[in-house]
């Protein structure tokens, strides 16, 4: 399932527009992202809590010289599935 697929259940349940459907999509994916770049965590109950992690620079490798190569310190994003989910898929 993709953005578009999931835009489509949403009208085909609420009966609203099409368009209203990738509104709803969109301000979901946007007010996440903004929530975890501000540093925040987005906790949403019985499908998980998105949050941002810290990663330590760290020294690689190249796999095709094998040439080291210093990886910078960054956040990532990160979810944690909640119970329910997990036994859903299960």
């Amino acid at each position: 399932m993709n953005k578009s697929d999931l835009a489509s259940k949403i009208q085909e349940v609420t009966g609203g527009t099409r368009v209203q459907a990738e509104e709803v999509v969109e301000t979901v994916i946007s007010t996440i992202t903004d929530t975890l770049k501000g540093g925040g965590e987005v906790s949403i109950a019985g499908l998980g809590i998105f949050s941002a992690k810290e990663r330590a620079a760290r020294e690689a490798r190249n796999p095709r010289t094998g040439e080291k190569i210093q990886v910078p310190a960054m956040r990532v994003p990160k979810f944690r599935p909640a119970k329910a989910l997990k036994d859903a898929v299960r």
